[in-house]
C-alpha cells in the first residue's frame, strides 16, 4: 500500500497547492491550509508538521511510512472520494489537454501501481498528451510508459493542429485553426502564457508572505483582478502592476474596513 498512500497524498498536497494558489511549493503553507480544512469538516486533523515530514519520507524520500486509517480516510474525503478504500477501488490518474484525455484506473488489490499492467484500464481519447517524468513518479511502470509512448508517437501529426490558443477568462487554453467560436478571440500559442498566466480566482487566499514580489493586479471601475503573471489583463485591457504590500492588504485575502 506503499504507493497508494503517495500518490494520496501528493494528490490532496496538488490540490491543495491549487486551492490557495501557492506558486512557491511552501509546504508548510499548503499543509497548514489542508490541516485547516480537515479540522473543519472532522473536528480534528494531523498539523501540518506531520503532514510535511509525512511528504518528505514519501515522496522526498521514496520510502514508506505508515499513515493511520483515520488521515488516509480524511485525505480521501478531500480529494473527492468517500474514504481510503474508495480511493484505492476508483481513483483515476489523468492527464488531460483540451479534448485530449487519458485515464489509468488502478486495481484496489494491486500491492504496487507497477504490477499486473494488464489490470491497469487505459482510455484514450483523440491527442494524448504526456508527461512521463511525472507518471513515474506516480508508480506507473515502464512496460505501460513505453506503451503510451508508442501510442503517443502515432497522434504525432495530430499535436500539430494545436497551435492556437484562447483565453477563457481565468486561463489560455489550447485550440486549433478549425476553432469557429465566435466569442473567442484566437492567438499565436505563448507557451510561456499557457502555462504560467492565470487569473487568481481566490484572491482570499493571498497574503504578504505568499503573494508579494510574485503576484500582478489591474483596477478598473473599482473592481480588482490578480494574476500570476504581469502584461495585459485579457478581461479588461488594463496593463498589470506588481501587487504592492497596500494593494494586498486592501483587495485580497481577510481585511478589515
Amino acid at each position: 500500500m506503499f504507493e497508494k498512500r503517495k500518490l494520496l497524498l501528493k494528490t490532496a498536497y496538488e490540490r491543495a497547492k491549487k486551492e490557495i494558489k501557492e506558486e512557491k511549493n511552501n509546504k508548510s503553507i499548503i499543509f497548514g491550509f489542508l490541516s485547516l480544512k480537515l479540522e473543519e469538516k472532522f473536528g480534528e486533523s494531523k498539523d501540518a508538521r506531520t503532514f510535511v515530514r509525512y511528504y518528505d519520507r514519501l515522496i522526498k524520500e521514496n520510502r514508506d511510512y505508515d499513515i493511520d486509517g483515520i488521515t488516509l480516510d480524511q485525505l480521501s474525503w478531500y480529494i473527492g472520494y468517500k474514504n481510503f478504500e474508495d480511493f484505492c477501488d476508483n481513483y483515476v490518474i489523468e492527464r488531460d489537454r483540451g479534448d485530449t484525455q487519458i485515464q489509468l484506473k488502478i486495481d484496489h488489490d494491486e500491492e504496487s501501481l507497477s504490477e499486473k499492467l494488464s489490470k491497469i484500464i487505459i482510455n484514450i481519447t483523440n491527442t494524448p498528451i504526456f508527461n512521463v517524468p511525472q507518471l513515474a513518479k506516480n508508480g506507473i511502470g515502464i512496460g505501460l510508459m513505453s506503451l503510451i509512448l508508442v501510442l503517443g508517437m502515432n497522434f504525432k501529426d495530430i499535436l500539430k493542429d494545436k497551435n492556437l490558443m484562447y483565453w477563457d477568462g481565468n486561463e489560455y487554453k489550447l485550440t486549433s485553426e478549425g476553432d469557429k467560436n465566435p466569442n473567442r478571440q484566437l492567438l499565436p500559442v505563448d507557451t510561456i502564457r499557457l502555462k504560467y498566466f492565470k487569473k487568481i480566482t481566490r484572491p482570499d487566499t493571498l497574503t504578504i508572505d505568499n503573494a508579494l514580489g510574485n503576484t500582478y493586479y489591474s483596477k478598473k471601475d473599482n473592481e480588482v483582478e490578480f494574476f500570476t503573471m504581469g502584461g495585459i489583463n485579457p478581461n479588461n485591457g488594463k496593463g498589470l502592476k506588481q501587487a504592492t504590500e497596500y494593494m494586498l492588504t486592501r483587495y485580497a485575502g481577510i481585511y478589515e474596513e
